[in-house]
């Protein structure tokens, strides 16, 4: 069979790859698209996923492609990106037509998005079990010869000052390539998977026989830390303690990852620094004031620039109106949806609505065991699925979905409000921090819905949402893209979308969001 493949080589630079059969594996397809496009280098490859919205997914297998025509993309390993290697032009007989440039020609460049993708973290979950990496030669030749020796005697290995610097370093950097403040049981995976692989580091008299490694990695963990914040990592930089204006210390607050974020406050891209990027954000607001605007180039500009604004976001905390004056593009469904991506490495509109129709049937049963409970409200939203005749399933997501913070106990009108398009507006979104705000037609029924709108700190920030699924999708997009804390009222139904729907996180969660996963799997 005839495989059509479009490989994205950089947001400039793309090429047509026809295969008359399929590979045997992912490494086969590789060694074929360096011989066919003459790369150089290691790299990995991502495909766009049609189930998840042409999302971008690693490609693990080849099954995974789509058949007959499947689009990838070319990820550059950090010491194999074409901003590390000497350029060199091609003769007339590559197998580019001559009015292309080669991916090794004096003209390539590396587009924005390749240089930014060598800051950025693509694991969304710890991984399970650790991967310890690979020591120097002399220490891992020393361990294979101990781990003998302890399957032999059960005797462990005197490890050496030396020695366990070394380890403890190469774990460090490792752990903090995943996660820079990784939870405690967390840590506790890592120490258990350096004892797994190397049973001759078990520590006599320990329970678990990892305890005091388990320490050791928490202690190198911050140390390494304080390098990097030596050295400018902008991720630990924003927890440096700061002195007020009076010389005291000021309230520190440790701005830390704390809602399953694989990028918090990513480095800048390589060639950049702080005035060079707020020269790419003048000209970002710039664009976004035009008439007829170059959508391309916005797309290019917000992905330059996500670790500028992160890191304002996050060090700084500004109110949303600031935010919305220095990066407009940002309040955009389509950037809403790729700065979710950049910080969670998760689709946010694929994630939520496929979790949203498995979760349907199950949540909908819960509520109504508890329908006499809940009081009602809950009777009221439930009664009205069962009289629509049309559009059954969009009803039955609306229901899911206003029902969940009164099956938490939470009040549902501060997340989701009501008006019609005669009201007026300011008495409604008073108060409002965090919402869906529904305008129907003032109209004898009453019932027509003209838009959803997401609301935060009392104004409206994105409009024409056609229906309450998508609007909660991207008003849970606009948290983590602002950094903004739930809110203390409806903090569970929040939660709830974090952990449930989209499984960020882990499995940390408060006791009522897990009793509510474990009703859900009943």
């Amino acid at each position: 069979m005839t495989l059509l493949h479009r490989v994205v080589l950089s947001s400039r630079e793309a090429r047509r790859v026809q295969l008359p059969e399929v590979p045997a594996s992912v490494g086969q397809l590789i060694d074929i698209l360096k011989e066919r496009l003459e790369l150089r280098g290691d790299f990995s490859l991502q495909f766009e996923d049609p189930e998840f919205g042409n999302a971008l997914c690693n490609l693990t297998a080849i099954s995974e492609l789509p058949a007959e025509r499947a689009v990838l993309h070319i990820m550059w390993d950090c010491d194999s990106s074409p901003l590390n290697q000497s350029t060199a032009s091609v003769s007339s007989s590559s197998v580019f037509s001559q009015d292309t440039v080669s991916v090794h020609s004096e003209d390539f460049r590396p587009s924005w998005t390749d240089s930014i993708q060598m800051n950025l973290r693509h694991v969304s979950e710890w991984p399970s079990p650790f991967p310890i990496p690979k020591f120097s030669y002399d220490v891992e030749l020393k361990l294979c010869k101990a781990n003998v020796t302890y399957e032999k005697s059960k005797k462990g290995l005197a490890v050496t000052r030396d020695m366990k610097m070394e380890i403890l370093d190469k774990i460090a950097a490792a752990v903090f390539e995943i996660k820079g403040y990784p939870e405690k049981d967390e840590l506790e995976s890592v120490a258990s998977a350096l004892v797994l692989k190397y049973p001759c580091l078990k520590e006599p008299g320990s329970i678990t026989g990892y305890e005091g490694w388990k320490a050791s990695i928490k202690y190198k963990l911050g140390n390494y830390r304080s390098k990097l914040r030596r050295a400018g990592c902008n991720e630990v930089n924003v927890n440096r303690k700061r002195k007020g204006g009076d010389g005291e210390d000021s309230p520190f607050t440790l701005k830390k990852p704390k809602r399953g974020e694989v990028n918090h406050v990513p480095d800048y891209p390589q060639h950049h620094d702080d005035s060079t990027l707020e020269e790419e954000r003048v000209a970002l607001v710039n664009e976004m004031q035009k008439k007829q605007k170059n959508m391309t180039v916005i797309r290019q500009k917000m992905a330059l620039t996500f670790s500028l604004r992160r890191r304002e976001v996050v060090e700084c905390q500004p109110l949303v109106s600031k935010v919305q004056e220095r990066w407009p593009a940002l309040f955009s469904s389509e950037e809403i949806a790729k700065e979710f991506h950049r910080i969670t490495s998760k689709d946010l509109l694929g994630t939520f609505n496929a979790s949203l129709g498995k979760l349907v049937p199950g949540l909908l049963k819960l509520y109504r065991s508890k329908k006499g409970a809940l009081g009602e409200k809950m009777e009221d939203l439930l009664d009205k699925p069962d009289e629509q005749t049309s559009d059954i399933v969009s009803h039955r997501k609306t229901a899911a979905l206003r029902g969940l913070p009164i099956f938490l106990r939470e009040d549902a009108a501060k997340v989701f409000l009501k008006c019609l398009d005669t009201d007026n507006l300011e008495p409604v979104l008073n108060g409002a921090s965090v919402a869906i705000l529904t305008i129907l037609q003032d109209d004898d029924a009453g019932t027509s819905v003209l838009e959803q709108v997401v609301v935060l700190e009392g104004e409206i920030v994105l409009h024409d949402i056609p229906d309450l699924s998508t609007a909660l999708a991207y008003l849970f997009g606009l948290l983590y893209a602002l950094n903004i804390d739930y809110p203390k009222q409806t903090r569970h139904t929040f939660e709830a979308i974090q952990a449930i729907f989209f499984e960020l996180g882990g499995s940390r969660c408060s006791h009522r969001i897990r009793a509510l996963k474990t009703k859900l799997l009943l």
